[in-house]
């Protein structure tokens, strides 16, 4: 994504590239560390979120219109909701 961003310009693929590399951490983290299922929901959320946001994004540049109304501002809120859900994951005791 970033290659396309340097390579083909437009104005959200440099925005959607940088998204998507920001959160790749996050998921590897969840994947090795999926130990509750608040954390397991949270990841799911950011997933959505991330897919949305950046595929309207991504959309707006290569297809010349929107993925579908308000697909931005749904996807960025599921963002926050995933990230509050991730920290709140940090709150809940894993039982042994």
């Amino acid at each position: 994504m970033s290659a396309a961003a340097a390579h083909l310009g437009g104005a959200f693929v440099g925005t959607a590239a940088s998204f998507l590399l920001m959160h790749a951490p996050v998921f590897l983290a969840a994947g090795l560390l999926g130990v509750n299922w608040i954390l397991r929901i949270g990841s799911l959320i950011l997933l959505v979120g991330l897919l949305l946001f950046c595929g309207d994004l991504l959309a707006r540049d290569f297809i010349g219109s929107r993925l579908f109304p308000l697909s931005a501002p749904i996807g960025g809120t599921l963002l926050i909701a995933g990230w509050l859900a991730i920290a709140a994951s940090a709150l809940v005791r894993v039982r042994s």
